[in-house]
């Protein structure tokens, strides 16, 4: 085995770290983990700022911040698991853009953060402490990269696009209420 340097430390601080967060996130949509609302919970708030169908929509995002999260942390699959964590990620900061970019006031510095790490995550590999070098890297090969994103991208923008249009129809009065939560 080659010599562990400090950019594998790093990568695997960095893989636990966004990883865990996102894990812990995503135990809070499906299993009210965590101070979380659990599936019902969580498709109650979904409806509420227009994503439908709610609960298939929970638990699409539950599944890719918990499970994309987890093989993060793993350093397994790595280019689907960034990719499925950056996709959710821009879901939440769609909800989050109309109350700006600061945390403080509700906008979408934290998803857009998560985002971006899990994408350089994908993008960069796990290091050499993962399982994905363990296994060879049979779920980390370069073209999976570009097909995961590829993938994401489309089914995000489907998605986001479709609560986007939902929001533009709605009477001002309740897109307000929408973008207040």
């Amino acid at each position: 085995m080659t010599c562990i340097d400090r950019r594998d430390v790093g990568l695997l601080l960095l893989r636990l770290g966004t990883g865990g967060v996102l894990a812990a996130h995503g135990a809070q949509k499906l299993l009210g983990w965590f101070g979380g609302g659990g599936l019902e919970g969580t498709a109650q708030f979904f409806e509420s700022v227009g994503y439908r169908p709610a609960k298939p929509s929970a638990l699409a995002a539950g599944i890719a911040e918990a499970g994309g999260g987890t093989l993060l942390a793993l350093g397994l699959a790595t280019p689907a698991a960034g990719a499925a964590a950056a996709g959710a990620m821009a879901g939440a900061a769609a909800v989050h853009a109309p109350q700006g970019f600061f945390a403080q006031d509700g906008g979408y510095e934290y998803p857009a953060s998560l985002g971006l790490t899990a994408t350089s995550l994908a993008v960069t590999g796990p290091g050499r402490l993962s399982l994905d070098a363990r296994s060879g890297h049979a779920f980390n090969r370069d073209w999976m990269v570009p097909t995961a994103f590829a993938v994401t991208a489309a089914v995000t923008t489907l998605v986001v696009g479709a609560r986007a249009k939902r929001l533009r129809q709605k009477p001002e009065g309740e897109q307000e209420a929408l973008s207040e939560e």
